[in-house]
């Protein structure tokens, strides 16, 4: 694949024009002082990067959804791609998404699954982790998750974790009663069938016996103390905490420069994984 190729594949992968594939900004025309931004940093690995980010508001009748996710592949670009372009249309499908969004999401994630595990011929092996939040209409932020990328919320400067690592450790009953064993062995990071670090995912056909794709999700009203959300990959939350993630952006209001501010922050801290940052401010 030609430069040219490529530089296009990157720019169709986070819908952006011309100007920087890894770096975007937008704002919600309904309170124009809830803006979102995002910056992506490929890890020192030598395989393509794989984490894929949606960031972006949408008018839905007469309400606004803002739409903001990332999905951090492993052994693929394929799925976390797929989810990209699918995970959040089959959420608005759901006729119940509006009076019940919990059990919504939760069904869309679980239908998203089984769509690509039928495509698995197409997508190849592989999976990807997932952390979305919806923003319905400024007031009301639904957050899911499978895997380790995380959604972290400030409150008057207090960072608050939305979403749940999903580790193999924490979760090795519920692997072993599907058939399935968790391992340190190679290296010291607990695996489920010693092969990956994530107790759930999307994919990953050849260990989906062991592996679940159920979300947590949660619903969190936003409110005078809240300040800004967080979305990143793990290539961050290997290296920071919640709170200096919080620290170290709170007196940033340009939402793209702080998410640029964590990735920096990110390899200063010697993370070599592929890092993703949404940040949306209210």
């Amino acid at each position: 694949m030609a430069g040219r190729e490529i530089l296009n594949k990157m720019k169709e992968k986070v819908g952006l024009g011309p100007s920087d594939p890894d770096s975007g900004k937008g704002k919600s025309k309904m309170q124009k002082h809830v803006t979102h931004g995002f910056h992506l940093v490929k890890g020192k690995s030598h395989h393509a990067m794989e984490d894929y980010v949606v960031a972006q508001f949408k008018q839905v009748d007469d309400n606004e959804l803002g739409l903001f996710a990332i999905f951090d592949g492993h052994l693929s670009q394929e799925i976390p791609d797929y989810l990209r372009r699918h995970l959040f249309e089959n959420i608005l499908k759901e006729p119940d998404f509006w009076k019940e969004p919990k059990k919504a999401v939760r069904r869309a994630y679980r239908i998203t699954d089984d769509m690509i595990l039928n495509k698995a011929v197409d997508l190849g092996k592989g999976g990807s982790t997932a952390v979305t939040a919806i923003l319905i209409n400024c007031q009301k932020l639904v957050v899911a998750n499978v895997g380790d990328s995380r959604a972290v919320i400030s409150k008057n400067g207090k960072a608050k974790q939305l979403s749940v690592d999903h580790e193999p450790s924490v979760e090795k009953e519920h692997i072993e009663n599907r058939g399935g064993f968790v391992s340190n062995f190679p290296g010291d990071v607990a695996r489920v069938d010693g092969q990956l670090a994530v107790a759930r995912a999307f994919g990953d056909k050849s260990l989906k016996m062991h592996l679940s794709s159920e979300p947590d999700v949660a619903v969190e009203m936003i409110d005078d103390e809240t300040e800004f959300l967080i979305l990143a990959s793990d290539g961050l939350w290997k290296v920071m905490s919640n709170q200096e993630a919080v620290n170290a952006i709170r007196q940033i209001k340009d939402a793209r420069s702080a998410a640029k501010t964590l990735t920096e922050e990110a390899l200063n801290r010697k993370s070599t994984d592929d890092i993703s940052v949404v940040v949306v401010r209210f």
